[in-house]
Order: C-alpha cells, then structure tokens, then sequence
C-alpha cells in the first residue's frame, strides 16, 4: 500500500506577482506529482512585527500561516536573495513565527531552494534562512542545494520553468524532502 501524499507547505520570500521563486515552488508542486500535496502560505498580508500589536493580538495572517506551518508534514521555502540576504518580508514573517507558542518550525523538516537572476543563484539568502531557522529548530535536508542563477533566462514569461536540468534538481529537492520527512515521522 501506497503510503499517503505529505502535505508540504511552501512558501515563497517573494511578494511579485511574477516571482521566479513563486515560479520554482508551483514547478514542485508540479513535480512532485502525487506524492505530495503541496499548498502554499500567503506573506502579502503580514504586517510588520511590533511587539505591541503581538502583545494585544496575534494578526489573522500570522495566524494562518502558523496554523499551515503546523498541519504541514514538512516545508519548502524558495527564498529571492536581497542585499545578500533573505528578503525583508520573509524575515518578518519568521520573527512573527518565532515569537508563537506552539513554536510552529520546531521538528518540522525544511528544504530551501533560491532563485535569482545573479550568478549566485541565491546562494547567500539561502545560508542566512538556514541559520535563521536552525535557532527555530527546523530541520534542515542538506542535499541537494538548489541555487537557480541567471532565473530570468531559465523562466518563460508564464513562469513555466524550461530548463530540464534545473527542473531535475528540483524534483530531486522534493524527493529528498519527502524521504526526509518520512524519516523523521517515523
């Protein structure tokens, strides 16, 4: 008997309606085919955090995303790099997440791919998220590290993902992220 599809979250840093990451995640989706069910977590509302506002409420948005994030058997972030870094809206979003009880990346497994139109693929937002979130205690897959440089070349302009080899490393990055989760089920 088959074993039943994981629920994957995924979640883009990137708030452009025609975002290469955005792009990258709805390609694993794609690829993972029925081996996973994969929805997606909304940054667009987030407010930026404030201290004073969590200690009054916790905003619907950061609600919701926590409550994703829970009933996910794993995540999958694809991060833009800004500045050499994460981009600000996806930060926010974590320093929501952190600060919440249940703490929602506690033991959840992560994968993290990056898209970007450098040479560098994202390399660096990539290494910042994992250090941020190892802190939250998600659980990193290590291999295989999906950096897609140059994205505006390996993108059509409906945000269909034409390079066959790109497209392997991701399905790669899905596969290991089910085996991973599995594993960490058990």
């Amino acid at each position: 008997m088959p074993a039943a599809a994981l629920k994957i979250l995924g979640i883009s840093g990137s708030l452009r309606k025609d975002s290469f990451n955005s792009a990258a995640l709805r390609t694993a989706a794609e690829l993972a085919g029925d081996t996973a069910d994969f929805t997606f977590g909304d940054l667009s509302q987030i407010p930026l955090y404030d201290q004073d506002l969590k200690d009054r409420e916790i905003p619907a948005p950061v609600a919701t995303l926590s409550q994703q994030i829970l009933a996910a058997d794993a995540i999958l972030f694809a991060t833009p790099e800004y500045n050499y870094s994460v981009s600000g809206v996806l930060k926010n979003a974590i320093d929501w997440l952190s600060r919440l009880d249940p703490q929602p990346f506690a033991d959840k497994p992560v994968a993290v791919m990056s898209a970007s139109m450098s040479l560098f693929g994202g390399a660096r937002a990539q290494y910042d998220l994992r250090r941020i979130l190892i802190y939250l205690d998600a659980h990193f897959v290590n291999k295989p590290e999906v950096m897609i440089a140059s994205a505006h070349t390996k993108f059509d302009g409906d945000g269909r993902l034409g390079d066959e080899d790109t497209r392997a490393h991701i399905g790669n990055l899905v596969t290991s992220l089910e085996r991973w989760a599995r594993r960490l089920q058990r």
